[in-house]
């Protein structure tokens, strides 16, 4: 991406909030980002995650046409059109499908974590698009879920922020951002009137770790599970360990199955064995290293198998040119090197991935960048 462009620039601009009880957090955040900024993100499109409840205060206070808020902001500060309708109101829904009132519950949690997360799945799919999120709203839970996932999908273009309202004005019902004409509003138990026109509304930019680069691609296209997504994000900052269960060819990696094909298997044992046996570097450029793999894969499917007379036959007439022979390996190498990709994500594949270390003469070696104590072969 050109880093000179900015979130402003792009064509879409979508504004996502999460709100409970207060759906002015929705305007206030949109007078911040249009009329109090002086690089204005002026969003085409808006959307809110929140409860059955807060659905229905956004409807009654934000969309009605009296009194409408969404509408006045637009109108006082010659908005041009945002899409933002009662179909852009998304009701969190439990593990059974039913819309929920609140968020009390672990469960609540749980399904709300899931239900944010996914949303910030989708609205990130689209790389013409700018994302800008508000954690002002809502429940601390819905604000903390809504920042990770942002953390866990966010791209260059996209941003996280936080609104702060002037003191009396923060508390008030009433109050829904700072008007450019006078609108006396009466706050707290003593009913103190105060000039919506004189409110303050700060905004702060929250600076996030983008980790979308190191997610598996399973987790960009699927329906996700919040806890699913950070226990594989975890899983990759410990320690490798690769299994390998030979009677099965079962491969698991940071405890997730990678699905190889018998041949990749055979690739995989092979390189393992030798790094058990503290012999890590392996000439694939050599009649010596067919030798070896075929004697292996003879013990992953049988010999009499046509998928064994296969790879003889293929490497048989390859022998004469090593090179051959390191082609050979090398395809089937990429193929299962893209499996782990699409297991892990990138980073966490490349510590189990074959990698070429070196090149000599004729040889060429692989290994696989893993400790002894980090592989088990059952």
């Amino acid at each position: 991406m050109n880093h000179s462009v900015q979130p402003s620039d792009y064509a879409k601009r979508i504004l996502l909030v999460v709100t409970g009880m207060s759906p002015q957090i929705l305007t206030e955040t949109l007078w911040g980002l249009t009329v109090a900024d002086e690089n204005p993100f002026v969003p085409t499109e808006i959307h809110v995650i929140t409860t059955l409840e807060g659905a229905e205060r956004a409807r009654l206070l934000l969309l009605s046409e009296d009194p409408g808020w969404f509408q006045r902001l637009r109108r006082d500060y010659q908005l041009p059109e945002i899409a933002f309708s009662t179909a852009q109101l998304h009701v969190i829904t439990n593990r059974e499908g039913m819309a929920m009132s609140d968020i009390r519950t672990p469960e609540d949690n749980e399904a709300a974590a899931d239900f944010i997360t996914d949303w910030v799945r989708q609205l990130t799919a689209d790389p013409d698009c700018a994302l800008h999120v508000s954690l002002a709203g809502g429940r601390k839970t819905m604000g903390y879920y809504l920042g990770y996932a942002l953390s866990l999908y966010g791209r260059a273009q996209d941003r996280l922020s936080h609104v702060l309202v002037s003191e009396g004005y923060e508390s008030s019902p009433d109050f829904f951002y700072p008007t450019p004409y006078e609108r006396i509003i009466l706050v707290g138990p003593q009913r103190k009137p105060l000039d919506c026109a004189q409110a303050q509304i700060d905004r702060a930019d929250i600076p996030f770790v983008r980790l979308r680069d190191d997610l598996p691609s399973r987790f960009m296209t699927d329906h996700v599970h919040f806890t699913a997504v950070v226990q594989a994000t975890n899983r990759a900052l410990q320690p490798p360990k690769l299994v390998l269960n030979r009677r099965s060819q079962q491969l698991l990696a940071d405890d997730q199955e990678i699905p190889l094909t018998p041949i990749q298997f055979a690739l995989y044992w092979w390189m393992a064995e030798s790094i058990k046996q503290e012999d890590p570097y392996v000439d694939w450029a050599s009649a010596e290293a067919a030798v070896q793999f075929l004697k292996t894969y003879r013990q992953v499917v049988s010999e009499f198998s046509a998928d064994y007379d296969d790879a003889e036959v293929a490497l048989e007439w390859r022998i004469k040119d090593p090179r051959d022979v390191k082609s050979y390996f090398a395809t089937n190498q990429t193929r299962a090197n893209q499996k782990f990709s699409e297991i892990l994500g990138q980073t966490a594949a490349q510590r189990y991935q074959i990698h070429k270390i070196s090149k000599r003469s004729a040889g060429q070696l692989y290994t696989l960048h893993l400790e002894p104590e980090q592989i088990e072969i059952l």
